[in-house]
């Protein structure tokens, strides 16, 4: 059985690290899973998804020159999170409410600056006394 990038396959969890998991997808065949693909969302430990004797589906992302492959097994889902497209109107919208802000933030900050640097005229800011 030839293993290509895209394809699905089953597998078993070998070992476990703090980077990821091996798993052995067919005999004398091991690929790693990072740990940054074994779920959606953000893995602290991979102890807490995966154990040693797990059975698993993953999806072949790469496979080296140097016969290294690389798994993955939240991409071996059916059905990915989908991810939403923001539209270039709502994207403009947002960019310009946030300029409105940093200006509105900067003209009270000089103000502040201002406020502040005029009572002491008295030189560098340093009080006499």
């Amino acid at each position: 059985m030839s293993i290509e990038v895209g394809s699905k396959l089953q597998g078993k969890v070998t070992g476990i690290t703090k980077f990821g998991a091996f798993v052995e997808i067919e005999k004398g065949k091991t690929g790693l899973v990072h740990i940054s693909e074994v779920a959606e969302n953000y893995v602290k430990d991979i102890n807490d998804h995966l154990k040693i004797g797990d059975e698993v589906e993953v999806k072949v992302i790469n496979v080296e020159k140097d016969g290294k492959i690389g798994l993955s097994i939240k991409k071996a889902k059916s059905n990915p999170r989908p991810v939403r497209q923001k539209n270039p109107k709502e994207r403009q919208e947002n960019f310009e409410a946030k300029m409105n802000r940093f200006l509105k933030d900067s003209e009270d900050r000089l103000a502040s600056l201002k406020k502040h640097t005029e009572s002491k005229r008295g030189g560098r800011g340093a009080k006499r006394g």
